[in-house]
């Protein structure tokens, strides 16, 4: 796999900063440098034989200014107290964000009343009642480790939505544009069952698989409330990797 990703036409791969994007082994992060750092510094991605590096990579090839915009995004963040220990680093809201966006979001470009259920949680309202207007929504999933997830599918897979202007053009428009630190670190994310999307499972054209409360929860039932720990970022095979505070 990895040779396969690293032999890409010049065409074929996106750019960086440092240059245009190769997929490496994992054995090329040195030991003691994040991840993302790596990343920026040398345009090379540390791909390991598992296909939830061969979905990053596959979402790399197809969103290219988004995951560049998030990469940059990581390294330009202030370092936090603490943060020159090689072990763990304290992320922070934004950082915390650039993680969950990279590995379990979805982008939603849809009219405003689907987007306005979805934030108020109304799932009868966002599934059944304005059904025939999923027609004219896009739900791009760029989250790597959700798209892994799917590959085995089970109904109460949650992506973490982000409702974007339904006139973007996410393809060519830089994610500079529209991806801001200070609007991430707010919580802008939605969480949405995502076999419930219309057309996405069979099992969904018959109203009772909305009727699971465990999956399609009302509002204030997420976590009972409380705010969750920050993430702490350990040195390893992914930056991203989250370890128990």
């Amino acid at each position: 796999m990895n040779r396969q990703l690293r032999d890409l036409p010049e065409s074929c791969r996106p750019r960086l900063a440092a240059g245009p994007l190769r997929f490496v082994p994992q054995a090329e992060l040195p030991a003691g440098e994040g991840y993302e750092a790596f990343v920026y510094r040398t345009a090379r991605v540390p791909t390991r034989e598992l296909l939830h590096d061969l979905l990053n990579g596959l979402v790399w090839l197809h969103w290219p200014l988004l995951k560049a915009r998030l990469n940059a995004l990581h390294v330009q963040q202030p370092q936090s107290a603490g943060a020159a220990s090689v072990r763990c680093s304290v992320r922070g809201p934004v950082r915390d964000a650039l993680t969950l966006l990279d590995e379990n979001a979805a982008l939603l470009q849809a009219p405003a009343e689907l987007g306005e259920a979805l934030r108020r949680r109304d799932w009868p309202r966002l599934f059944q009642q304005l059904r025939p207007l999923w027609a004219q929504a896009r739900l791009h999933l760029v989250g790597h480790a959700l798209l892994e997830k799917l590959a085995q599918p089970r109904k109460a897979i949650c992506a973490h939505v982000l409702i974007l202007d339904a006139g973007l053009d996410l393809a060519s428009s830089p994610a500079e544009a529209w991806l801001d630190p200070a609007w991430l670190a707010g919580k802008p994310f939605h969480p949405l069952p995502v076999l419930g999307v219309p057309g996405w499972w069979a099992g969904n054209a018959d109203a009772s698989f909305y009727a699971d409360a465990a999956v399609f929860r009302p509002p204030g039932s997420h976590g009972g409330g409380r705010k969750p720990a920050s993430i702490v970022a350990c040195s390893g095979p992914r930056e991203g990797s989250a370890c128990s505070t």
